[in-house]
């Protein structure tokens, strides 16, 4: 390693990516590549961090493995900032392995953090608490550890696991303390307002009351029966019933959970269900088939009763009967937790997240953004969303694939 790529390595070590290129903004050798590579994803030039980290990568090629590994383990982390969850993910675990085989500890848990990070934005938690579980026990440096401890932190909460949240956020505040890097500690900051944060409200009496974390998680402990419109589904206790791909059943349940322990009329069940002001037979007919499914399904904790109106909603073994709400509602309630984040998406990677055609996520951002909440930033293939951060509430909830798995 000659003098200047040493001073770039050891500026960057320190953060100052503008001293770093000032050793090797004029050389175009792979190691120089990589370092400023580097240097421009820590300025925020992302695309010219990802061109040229590919760059450096087929410049060290097959004869140097392990400088190759860490180029694509710094591309895949770029990716990930660029929201490109689409990027293929064989390299990267191909990379981690190389780093694990030759001694780069180092960069190999770097590698199993963005692989973890990425898991987690797509909503996929086993996989993520698979890829945290062997760093748990680990001897991380403080960056690391922080990194770790906040990926447990978004897991926990995104579980109802409120009492591992806690303990990990308290390991995250620790690392970031010893990192000493500002940004960090801010993301710690903000993933403990989460769990003070409003998170969805529940209907009761007529009218909303606002729910936090906590509140939820033991309100799902509490074994009622619940109807959950943050992540459309019906559980009661270990019991769960997810209804977000029948989401015509859903509304139905909704409007018979809201007027419990009365009846919901057969007019209202049909205009929120079909979205018809003035039904007429056939409507009618349809409610009835869809009546007869829904009641199949709830039959393990409740009853589906005809009344002279319409229905009425009847849980088993003398259950109280919940509804819990997003803090804020509407179709588009997922994208919008995506967009929360602060940063820019890509139609593909919102599709993929969500698990939605790319065709009905541009409809709903054409939507989003004829109503001034998302705005566009480049055009065609460069084109990417964003949206302006909610306050006041936490969208852990809403976010996609959030359901506890075990």
């Amino acid at each position: 390693m000659d003098s200047l790529i040493a001073a770039a390595a050891r500026a960057l070590a320190g953060g100052d990516a503008l001293a770093a290129l000032k050793h090797v903004a004029l050389r175009d050798d792979p190691p120089a590549l990589a370092l400023r590579g580097i240097a421009m994803a820590q300025l925020g030039e992302l695309p010219r961090a990802r061109e040229l980290l590919r760059r450096a990568a087929r410049g060290f090629g097959e004869h140097e493995p392990l400088a190759r590994a860490r180029c694509v383990v710094a591309e895949a982390e770029v990716a990930l900032a660029l929201r490109d969850l689409g990027a293929p993910t064989l390299a990267l675990g191909a990379a981690t392995a190389t780093l694990q085989a030759r001694g780069d500890t180092a960069n190999a848990v770097h590698a199993q953090l963005v692989a973890a990070r990425r898991a987690l934005l797509l909503g996929r938690l086993d996989d993520t608490a698979a890829l945290l579980a062997p760093l748990q026990a680990a001897p991380l440096a403080p960056l690391q550890a922080a990194v770790a401890a906040l990926a447990r932190v978004e897991l926990a909460l995104r579980r109802l696991q409120l009492d591992a949240a806690e303990a990990a956020l308290q390991q995250a505040v620790q690392a970031a303390a010893q990192a000493r890097v500002p940004a960090l500690q801010a993301e710690v900051a903000d993933a403990g307002a989460a769990l003070g944060q409003v998170a969805a409200r529940r209907w009761h009496a007529g009218g909303w009351q606002p729910l936090r974390l906590r509140d939820v998680a033991a309100l799902r402990a509490s074994g009622e029966l619940v109807v959950d419109a943050c992540r459309h589904l019906l559980h009661a206790g270990d019991w769960q019933l997810p209804l977000a791909r029948r989401p015509i059943l859903f509304v139905l349940l909704r409007v018979l959970a809201e007027a419990w322990p009365g009846e919901a009329p057969r007019e209202e069940l049909i205009a929120r269900a079909f979205r018809l002001r003035e039904p007429d037979e056939t409507h009618r007919a349809r409610l009835r088939v869809e009546i007869g499914r829904l009641r199949r399904l709830v039959a393990p904790v409740a009853a589906l009763v005809a009344t002279p109106r319409g229905f009425a909603l009847q849980p088993l073994g003398r259950r109280a009967l919940a509804v819990i709400a997003p803090p804020v509602e509407g179709e588009a309630g997922e994208l919008m937790a995506l967009l929360a984040d602060g940063a820019a998406w890509s139609t593909s990677a919102l599709a993929l997240a969500l698990g939605e055609s790319q065709r009905n996520v541009q409809r709903a951002l054409a939507e989003l953004q004829a109503e001034g909440r998302v705005r566009a930033v480049g055009q065609a293939r460069a084109r990417r969303w964003v949206a302006p951060p909610l306050t006041g509430f936490t969208t852990l909830l809403l976010l996609p694939a959030a359901l506890p798995s075990g």
